[in-house]
């Protein structure tokens, strides 16, 4: 085990595990927000927590493939909620 070196990652690894950290820390980042000014509390809450099941699951069937179409999936879905954020952040700025 010491000593052992990991494969080498390929790029379409590299992009989906770089746009899965991006989406977590802005989940986390919100999450922060909300705890701090208790707007969204819940979703800011159930957000994380489905981003860390989800990826970690999805990780676990696909034996550690960042491109594996299940994870590709979570972070389709994962920047879709990030995008009716958005979307719900605007409205009420309306």
């Amino acid at each position: 085990m010491a000593g052992e070196e990991l494969p080498e990652l390929s790029r379409g690894q590299k992009l989906w595990s770089l746009s899965a950290a991006i989406l977590f820390l802005i989940a986390v980042a919100f999450l922060g927000f909300a705890l701090n000014t208790g707007i969204m509390r819940g979703f800011a809450i159930g957000w994380v927590a489905l981003q860390i099941f989800g990826f970690v699951g999805a990780l676990k069937f696909a034996k550690g493939d960042f491109a594996h179409p299940l994870f590709k999936s979570q972070v389709i879905l994962h920047g879709i909620a990030l995008m009716l954020l958005v979307v719900v952040i605007v409205r009420a700025f309306q």
